[in-house]
Protein backbone atom coordinates (compact mmCIF):
# COMPACT_ATOMS: atom_id res chain seq x y z
CA UNK A 1 0.00 0.00 0.00
CA UNK A 2 1.01 3.49 -0.85
CA UNK A 3 2.28 6.04 1.69
CA UNK A 4 -0.26 8.55 0.69
CA UNK A 5 -2.81 6.60 1.28
CA UNK A 6 -2.33 5.05 4.88
CA UNK A 7 -3.93 7.53 7.66
CA UNK A 8 -1.34 6.65 10.31
CA UNK A 9 -2.65 7.24 13.77
CA UNK A 10 0.14 5.17 15.88
CA UNK A 11 2.02 7.79 16.25
CA UNK A 12 2.62 6.83 20.01
CA UNK A 13 4.51 3.63 18.83
CA UNK A 14 6.23 5.42 16.40
CA UNK A 15 6.26 8.46 14.07
CA UNK A 16 7.52 9.71 11.06
CA UNK A 17 11.11 11.73 11.36
CA UNK A 18 11.77 14.50 10.55
CA UNK A 19 13.01 14.67 6.84
CA UNK A 20 15.92 17.26 8.11
CA UNK A 21 16.76 14.99 11.07
CA UNK A 22 17.40 12.10 8.26
CA UNK A 23 19.41 14.08 6.28
CA UNK A 24 21.02 15.17 9.18
CA UNK A 25 21.93 11.33 10.41
CA UNK A 26 22.83 10.37 7.62
CA UNK A 27 25.69 13.06 6.66
CA UNK A 28 27.06 12.84 10.31
CA UNK A 29 27.28 8.73 9.74
CA UNK A 30 28.73 9.28 6.33
CA UNK A 31 31.10 12.17 6.71
CA UNK A 32 31.77 12.12 10.58
CA UNK A 33 31.85 8.31 11.28
CA UNK A 34 34.83 8.53 13.63
CA UNK A 35 34.62 6.66 17.02
CA UNK A 36 34.55 9.72 19.48
CA UNK A 37 36.86 8.25 21.80
CA UNK A 38 39.86 8.02 19.63
CA UNK A 39 42.65 10.28 19.97
CA UNK A 40 42.75 11.59 16.33
CA UNK A 41 41.29 13.95 14.12
CA UNK A 42 38.48 12.17 12.99
CA UNK A 43 37.84 11.22 16.31
CA UNK A 44 37.92 15.00 17.75
CA UNK A 45 35.45 15.72 14.99
CA UNK A 46 33.34 13.03 15.84
CA UNK A 47 33.41 14.03 19.71
CA UNK A 48 32.81 17.75 18.52
CA UNK A 49 29.15 16.49 17.16
CA UNK A 50 28.72 14.92 20.25
CA UNK A 51 29.36 17.47 23.00
CA UNK A 52 27.27 19.52 21.03
CA UNK A 53 24.48 17.12 20.79
CA UNK A 54 24.85 16.51 24.79
CA UNK A 55 24.52 20.33 24.94
CA UNK A 56 21.52 20.93 23.15
CA UNK A 57 19.40 18.26 24.97
CA UNK A 58 19.13 20.23 28.25
CA UNK A 59 19.66 23.35 26.57
CA UNK A 60 16.32 22.74 24.93
CA UNK A 61 14.45 21.64 27.74
CA UNK A 62 15.70 24.72 29.96
CA UNK A 63 17.82 22.38 32.13
CA UNK A 64 21.46 23.13 30.94
CA UNK A 65 22.45 24.39 34.50
CA UNK A 66 21.58 21.70 36.74
CA UNK A 67 20.87 18.36 34.52
CA UNK A 68 23.32 17.15 31.69
CA UNK A 69 22.48 13.78 29.22
CA UNK A 70 23.66 10.33 28.63
CA UNK A 71 22.28 8.65 24.67
CA UNK A 72 20.58 5.67 25.03
CA UNK A 73 19.07 3.17 22.49
CA UNK A 74 15.93 4.46 23.82
CA UNK A 75 13.70 5.17 26.79
CA UNK A 76 13.54 1.71 27.82
CA UNK A 77 17.39 1.72 28.45
CA UNK A 78 17.46 4.73 29.92
CA UNK A 79 14.48 3.64 32.86
CA UNK A 80 17.00 0.41 33.38
CA UNK A 81 19.84 2.28 33.51
CA UNK A 82 18.59 4.70 36.42
CA UNK A 83 16.13 2.98 38.02
CA UNK A 84 18.68 -0.08 38.66
CA UNK A 85 21.71 1.89 39.25
CA UNK A 86 20.31 4.34 41.78
CA UNK A 87 18.49 1.68 43.71
CA UNK A 88 21.75 -0.53 44.06
CA UNK A 89 24.13 2.70 44.52
CA UNK A 90 21.98 3.92 47.42
CA UNK A 91 20.63 0.82 48.96
CA UNK A 92 21.96 1.74 51.72
CA UNK A 93 19.88 4.49 52.45
CA UNK A 94 16.44 2.62 52.51
CA UNK A 95 14.85 -0.30 50.33
CA UNK A 96 12.26 1.33 49.58
CA UNK A 97 11.40 2.11 46.21
CA UNK A 98 7.99 3.76 44.62
CA UNK A 99 6.41 3.10 41.16
CA UNK A 100 2.07 3.32 39.85
CA UNK A 101 0.43 0.61 38.67
CA UNK A 102 0.30 1.88 35.09
CA UNK A 103 4.02 2.28 34.36
CA UNK A 104 5.75 1.20 31.14
CA UNK A 105 7.12 -2.11 31.20
CA UNK A 106 10.09 -0.88 31.13
CA UNK A 107 9.41 0.55 34.66
CA UNK A 108 7.40 -1.99 35.66
CA UNK A 109 9.57 -5.04 35.51
CA UNK A 110 12.87 -3.19 36.79
CA UNK A 111 10.71 -2.81 39.93
CA UNK A 112 9.51 -6.41 39.59
CA UNK A 113 13.39 -6.96 39.42
CA UNK A 114 14.44 -5.00 42.11
CA UNK A 115 12.21 -7.14 44.51
CA UNK A 116 13.11 -10.40 43.88
CA UNK A 117 17.07 -8.57 45.10
CA UNK A 118 15.00 -7.80 48.35
CA UNK A 119 13.86 -4.21 47.77
CA UNK A 120 10.37 -3.19 49.53
CA UNK A 121 8.38 -2.29 45.89
CA UNK A 122 5.11 0.04 46.09
CA UNK A 123 2.90 -0.12 43.40
CA UNK A 124 0.50 2.95 43.53
CA UNK A 125 -3.19 3.09 41.91
CA UNK A 126 -4.23 4.69 39.37
CA UNK A 127 -7.37 6.81 39.93
CA UNK A 128 -10.73 6.78 37.50
CA UNK A 129 -9.20 9.34 35.28
CA UNK A 130 -5.72 7.47 34.67
CA UNK A 131 -3.62 8.89 37.06
CA UNK A 132 -1.75 8.86 40.58
CA UNK A 133 -3.14 10.75 43.46
CA UNK A 134 -0.01 12.53 45.20
CA UNK A 135 -1.54 11.54 48.47
CA UNK A 136 -0.98 8.19 47.56
CA UNK A 137 2.40 9.05 47.38
CA UNK A 138 2.60 11.05 50.18
CA UNK A 139 0.53 8.05 52.48
CA UNK A 140 3.69 5.65 50.34
CA UNK A 141 6.67 7.87 50.98
CA UNK A 142 8.75 6.79 54.54
CA UNK A 143 11.79 7.57 55.87
CA UNK A 144 13.76 4.46 53.97
CA UNK A 145 12.34 5.42 50.27
CA UNK A 146 15.01 5.79 48.33
CA UNK A 147 13.47 6.36 44.59
CA UNK A 148 10.09 7.17 43.31
CA UNK A 149 9.26 6.89 39.50
CA UNK A 150 6.11 7.65 38.09
CA UNK A 151 5.36 8.65 34.22
CA UNK A 152 4.60 11.91 33.00
CA UNK A 153 2.22 10.87 30.29
CA UNK A 154 0.83 7.46 30.43
CA UNK A 155 1.33 5.63 27.04
CA UNK A 156 -2.30 3.88 26.38
CA UNK A 157 -4.92 6.96 27.60
CA UNK A 158 -2.65 10.04 27.77
CA UNK A 159 -3.26 10.67 31.47
CA UNK A 160 -1.15 12.93 32.99
CA UNK A 161 0.20 12.88 36.86
CA UNK A 162 0.57 15.94 38.75
CA UNK A 163 4.41 15.98 38.59
CA UNK A 164 5.37 19.51 40.40
CA UNK A 165 2.46 18.16 43.15
CA UNK A 166 4.69 14.97 43.52
CA UNK A 167 7.92 16.26 43.19
CA UNK A 168 7.25 18.73 46.33
CA UNK A 169 6.10 15.47 48.32
CA UNK A 170 9.56 13.59 47.34
CA UNK A 171 11.68 16.91 47.81
CA UNK A 172 10.79 16.02 51.74
CA UNK A 173 12.55 13.18 51.83
CA UNK A 174 16.00 14.24 50.62
CA UNK A 175 17.48 10.74 50.66
CA UNK A 176 14.91 9.65 47.43
CA UNK A 177 15.17 10.64 43.95
CA UNK A 178 12.39 11.28 41.83
CA UNK A 179 12.60 10.03 38.16
CA UNK A 180 10.02 10.12 35.08
CA UNK A 181 9.15 8.08 32.39
CA UNK A 182 8.53 11.06 29.74
CA UNK A 183 8.05 9.08 26.78
CA UNK A 184 4.79 10.53 25.71
CA UNK A 185 5.58 14.26 27.38
CA UNK A 186 8.80 15.38 25.58
CA UNK A 187 8.27 17.82 23.09
CA UNK A 188 4.64 17.63 23.40
CA UNK A 189 2.75 18.76 26.63
CA UNK A 190 4.25 21.39 29.66
CA UNK A 191 6.54 19.37 31.94
CA UNK A 192 8.48 20.61 35.28
CA UNK A 193 11.53 19.43 33.77
CA UNK A 194 13.57 21.22 36.67
CA UNK A 195 12.05 19.60 39.17
CA UNK A 196 12.81 16.15 38.15
CA UNK A 197 16.04 14.27 39.78
CA UNK A 198 15.82 12.31 36.51
CA UNK A 199 13.81 11.55 33.09
CA UNK A 200 14.03 9.16 30.55
CA UNK A 201 12.53 9.55 26.35
CA UNK A 202 13.01 7.94 23.35
CA UNK A 203 13.51 9.73 19.93
CA UNK A 204 11.32 8.12 17.49
CA UNK A 205 8.23 9.74 19.29
CA UNK A 206 9.48 12.80 18.61
CA UNK A 207 10.39 12.84 14.54
CA UNK A 208 14.28 11.04 15.95
CA UNK A 209 15.04 7.65 14.55
CA UNK A 210 14.58 4.29 16.30
CA UNK A 211 17.59 3.38 18.63
CA UNK A 212 18.37 6.69 19.76
CA UNK A 213 17.26 8.21 23.33
CA UNK A 214 18.29 9.80 26.53
CA UNK A 215 18.56 9.52 30.26
CA UNK A 216 18.75 13.23 31.31
CA UNK A 217 19.44 13.50 35.40
CA UNK A 218 20.88 15.67 38.52
CA UNK A 219 24.24 17.01 37.95
CA UNK A 220 25.28 15.54 41.58
CA UNK A 221 23.75 12.12 41.22
CA UNK A 222 26.18 9.82 41.19
CA UNK A 223 26.03 6.07 39.74
CA UNK A 224 27.57 3.62 37.97
CA UNK A 225 26.46 1.91 34.90
CA UNK A 226 24.83 -1.75 35.56
CA UNK A 227 26.95 -3.31 32.39
CA UNK A 228 30.47 -4.09 32.03
CA UNK A 229 32.29 -2.52 29.65
CA UNK A 230 34.79 1.09 29.01
CA UNK A 231 33.82 4.08 30.02
CA UNK A 232 31.67 5.82 27.71
CA UNK A 233 29.33 8.13 28.51
CA UNK A 234 30.75 9.36 31.58
CA UNK A 235 31.38 5.81 32.75
CA UNK A 236 27.05 5.34 32.53
CA UNK A 237 26.52 3.24 29.59
CA UNK A 238 30.02 1.46 27.84
CA UNK A 239 30.04 0.67 24.02
CA UNK A 240 30.69 3.28 21.23
CA UNK A 241 28.30 6.04 21.56
CA UNK A 242 26.18 5.99 17.60
CA UNK A 243 26.86 9.98 17.43
CA UNK A 244 24.92 10.26 14.16
CA UNK A 245 21.72 9.10 16.21
CA UNK A 246 22.61 11.19 19.34
CA UNK A 247 23.10 14.37 17.02
CA UNK A 248 19.63 13.54 14.94
CA UNK A 249 17.95 12.88 18.26
CA UNK A 250 18.95 16.36 20.15
CA UNK A 251 17.54 18.35 16.75
CA UNK A 252 14.38 16.57 16.58
CA UNK A 253 14.22 17.49 20.58
CA UNK A 254 14.59 21.08 19.59
CA UNK A 255 12.31 21.24 16.92
CA UNK A 256 9.71 19.91 19.13
CA UNK A 257 10.29 21.71 22.18
CA UNK A 258 9.91 24.95 19.78
CA UNK A 259 6.94 23.90 18.42
CA UNK A 260 5.23 22.43 20.87
CA UNK A 261 2.68 24.55 22.01
CA UNK A 262 1.78 25.19 18.00
CA UNK A 263 1.67 20.97 17.46
CA UNK A 264 -0.25 20.71 20.76
CA UNK A 265 -3.33 22.82 19.64
CA UNK A 266 -3.40 20.92 16.15
CA UNK A 267 -3.78 17.81 17.78
CA UNK A 268 -6.36 18.50 20.11
CA UNK A 269 -8.65 19.58 17.67
CA UNK A 270 -8.23 16.40 16.01
CA UNK A 271 -8.73 14.50 19.21
CA UNK A 272 -11.99 16.33 19.86
CA UNK A 273 -13.58 15.41 16.64
CA UNK A 274 -12.83 12.13 16.94
CA UNK A 275 -14.24 12.01 20.89
CA UNK A 276 -17.40 13.45 19.54
CA UNK A 277 -17.82 11.03 16.65
CA UNK A 278 -16.94 8.43 20.03
CA UNK A 279 -19.49 9.72 22.44
CA UNK A 280 -21.99 10.46 19.05
CA UNK A 281 -21.77 6.19 19.02
CA UNK A 282 -22.00 5.16 22.84
CA UNK A 283 -23.54 2.39 22.18
CA UNK A 284 -20.67 1.08 20.21
CA UNK A 285 -17.67 3.28 22.14
CA UNK A 286 -17.08 3.60 25.78
CA UNK A 287 -14.10 6.63 26.47
CA UNK A 288 -10.97 5.45 28.59
CA UNK A 289 -8.81 8.18 28.22
CA UNK A 290 -9.45 11.52 31.00
CA UNK A 291 -10.48 14.80 28.97
CA UNK A 292 -7.56 16.58 31.09
CA UNK A 293 -5.02 14.07 29.48
CA UNK A 294 -2.65 14.71 26.47
CA UNK A 295 -4.07 15.76 23.49
CA UNK A 296 -2.07 12.88 21.68
CA UNK A 297 -3.18 10.15 22.89
CA UNK A 298 -6.89 8.70 22.83
CA UNK A 299 -8.25 5.28 24.41
CA UNK A 300 -11.69 3.70 23.86
CA UNK A 301 -12.86 0.61 24.39
CA UNK A 302 -15.61 -1.86 22.05
CA UNK A 303 -19.00 -2.57 23.63
CA UNK A 304 -19.96 -4.99 21.57
CA UNK A 305 -17.57 -5.52 18.63
CA UNK A 306 -13.86 -7.36 19.40
CA UNK A 307 -10.85 -4.77 19.15
CA UNK A 308 -8.54 -6.71 17.15
CA UNK A 309 -11.03 -7.31 14.58
CA UNK A 310 -12.07 -3.85 14.51
CA UNK A 311 -8.62 -2.45 14.47
CA UNK A 312 -7.41 -5.51 11.74
CA UNK A 313 -10.80 -3.93 9.48
CA UNK A 314 -9.59 -0.39 9.79
CA UNK A 315 -5.96 -1.60 8.50
CA UNK A 316 -7.93 -3.10 5.72
CA UNK A 317 -8.85 0.29 4.54
CA UNK A 318 -5.31 1.96 5.26
CA UNK A 319 -6.16 3.19 8.51
CA UNK A 320 -3.16 2.20 11.71
CA UNK A 321 -4.46 2.24 15.20
CA UNK A 322 -3.26 0.07 17.76
CA UNK A 323 -5.42 -2.31 19.96
CA UNK A 324 -3.15 -2.06 22.93
CA UNK A 325 0.45 -0.55 23.44
CA UNK A 326 2.82 -1.94 20.79
CA UNK A 327 5.62 -3.30 23.39
CA UNK A 328 2.93 -5.88 24.59
CA UNK A 329 0.74 -6.22 21.42
CA UNK A 330 2.46 -9.51 20.28
CA UNK A 331 1.72 -10.81 24.37
CA UNK A 332 -1.68 -10.11 24.95
CA UNK A 333 -4.59 -8.22 24.21
CA UNK A 334 -5.47 -6.87 27.64
CA UNK A 335 -4.51 -3.95 29.09
CA UNK A 336 -3.55 -3.65 32.90
CA UNK A 337 -3.91 0.09 32.63
CA UNK A 338 -7.40 0.28 31.92
CA UNK A 339 -8.02 -2.58 34.62
CA UNK A 340 -6.16 -0.47 37.11
CA UNK A 341 -8.03 1.82 36.79
CA UNK A 342 -10.77 0.13 37.70
CA UNK A 343 -13.01 0.07 34.53
CA UNK A 344 -13.42 -3.86 34.12
CA UNK A 345 -11.72 -6.88 32.51
CA UNK A 346 -14.52 -6.36 29.65
CA UNK A 347 -13.54 -2.98 29.09
CA UNK A 348 -9.59 -3.93 29.01
CA UNK A 349 -9.83 -6.71 26.79
CA UNK A 350 -11.33 -4.62 23.84
CA UNK A 351 -9.01 -1.39 23.90
CA UNK A 352 -8.60 0.38 21.27
CA UNK A 353 -5.29 3.46 20.96
CA UNK A 354 -5.36 5.94 18.83
CA UNK A 355 -2.28 8.25 18.99
CA UNK A 356 -1.89 11.56 16.63
CA UNK A 357 1.19 13.60 15.08
CA UNK A 358 1.02 17.14 13.74
CA UNK A 359 1.07 15.84 10.38
CA UNK A 360 -2.63 14.51 10.71
CA UNK A 361 -4.94 16.31 9.19
CA UNK A 362 -9.06 16.51 9.81
CA UNK A 363 -9.45 14.99 6.80
CA UNK A 364 -7.66 11.79 8.20
CA UNK A 365 -10.05 11.81 10.73
CA UNK A 366 -13.39 12.01 8.66
CA UNK A 367 -12.17 9.17 6.69
CA UNK A 368 -11.65 7.09 10.00
CA UNK A 369 -15.37 7.92 10.91
CA UNK A 370 -16.00 7.27 7.24
CA UNK A 371 -14.70 3.53 7.29
CA UNK A 372 -15.23 3.27 11.10
CA UNK A 373 -19.11 3.43 10.92
CA UNK A 374 -18.56 0.97 7.43
CA UNK A 375 -17.10 -1.57 10.16
CA UNK A 376 -19.58 -1.24 12.65
CA UNK A 377 -22.50 -1.70 10.37
CA UNK A 378 -20.54 -4.87 8.91
CA UNK A 379 -19.17 -6.85 11.82
CA UNK A 380 -21.30 -8.79 14.20
CA UNK A 381 -21.20 -8.13 17.71
CA UNK A 382 -19.07 -10.62 19.23
CA UNK A 383 -18.68 -9.55 22.49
Amino acid sequence: MKENNIVYLDNAATTRPYEEVVAAYLDVAAHHFGNPSSLHLVGYDASRLLREARDRVPSSLRVNKTHEAVFTSGATESNNLFLFSVARRYQNRGKKIITSMGEHPSVLNVFKALEKEGFEAVYLPLTLDGAVDPEDLRKAMGKDTILVSIMGVNNETGAMSDLRAMSAIVKGYPKCFFHSDLTQAVGKVDVPYSLLDAFSFSGHKIGALKGSGALVYRKNIAFPSYEEGGEQEGGHRPGTVDVAGSYALSLALERSVKEAKENEQKVALLRDKVISYLESRSDEFAINSPASGSPYLLSFSLLKKKAAVYVEGLSEEGIAVSSVSACSSKRENTSYVIEAMGLGKERAAHVVRMSFAPFNTEGDIDRFIAVSDELLGRLVNQR
